[in-house]
């Protein structure tokens, strides 16, 4: 990235008169320390000051009072790289893709047992299973060998069920399939995944600590689910929903999984012994 910037400040693109507009436009390359909470834009002000990379309260928001006091607008890499292509062909070329309330085009991330893992930009609102198969070759062993679709972030939202076949890649289909569009990013599992071990290796992501024994108890899901519940939309950034929003995938679409894991467990290990923590 710096090598790329040293080369626009020779070809005149940035720096004094850019493009011979007149107009001064320089960019400055920060180091981060790799914490994923400073995707959050006032975490991400918090750690080019130098401080930790924690979420400010809001407001004042960044619009107002940002990067050293000043104000400060935050953009992402997609929204800027979009900004040229709107700019030459107009706004109205843009807004041509995809449906109402979901305009324009987005970066897909394809992964996962898929024929083809791949990066693309396609328009939004396009199906999820023409977006798989069109870009990534279709599921390895067949769309039959379906488990379960990530269409977001850390969200299980989908399994191979009539939703999947027909739901839209946007923020209103995917709200409505009980899930979110968030990154757009698509994690394909197929039947060879232990889908229990995969969620909570997800949960495993954000954990700090853990009171987590291994000996869980059928009646204790719909406590899990609460908690949950209790936990999403209820902090100052994403995180806690991240955190949420896969147990609630795992409980809603895997539950006799669950209630079966916990059978073997038991029998394997004896009864189930309380605890303290």
């Amino acid at each position: 990235m710096q090598i790329a910037l040293r080369e626009a400040y020779e070809a005149g693109l940035i720096g004094k008169n850019a493009c011979g507009s007149g107009y001064d436009f320089d960019i400055y390359l920060h180091r981060g320390a790799g914490a994923y909470i400073c995707g959050e834009e006032t975490a991400l002000i918090e750690s080019i000051e130098g401080k930790q990379g924690k979420p400010r309260l809001k407001p004042p928001f960044p619009a107002e009072i940002g990067l050293f006091g000043c104000p400060t607008t935050v953009n992402n890499v997609e929204t800027i790289s979009s900004a040229p292509s709107i700019c030459r062909r107009g706004g109205e070329w843009f807004a041509s893709f995809g449906r109402e309330r979901n305009r324009g085009t987005k970066i897909y991330t394809i992964s996962g047992h898929v024929n083809n893992p791949c990066t693309v930009e396609e328009e939004m609102s396009i199906p999820l299973k023409e977006l798989i198969e069109r870009h990534a070759g279709g599921v390895k062993g067949g769309w039959d060998s379906l488990v379960g679709i990530i269409p977001v972030l850390l969200e299980l939202g989908l399994c191979c069920d009539s939703v999947c076949e027909t739901v839209l890649m946007d923020f209103d289909a995917l709200t409505e399939a009980q899930s979110a569009f968030g990154t757009a990013a698509v994690i394909v599992m197929n039947n060879s995944t232990d889908v229990i071990k995969c969620i909570a290796r997800l949960m495993e992501f954000y954990k700090h600590e853990s009171c987590v024994t291994g000996n869980a108890r059928p009646d204790e899901i719909d406590m899990l689910y609460e908690l949950s519940k209790q936990i999403e939309g209820h902090t100052i950034c994403a995180l806690a929903d991240g955190a949420a929003w896969p147990v609630q995938g795992l409980i809603r679409h895997y539950r006799p999984q669950l209630e079966q894991r916990m059978h073997e467990y038991e029998e394997k290990h004896g009864a189930h012994k309380t605890v303290k923590l």
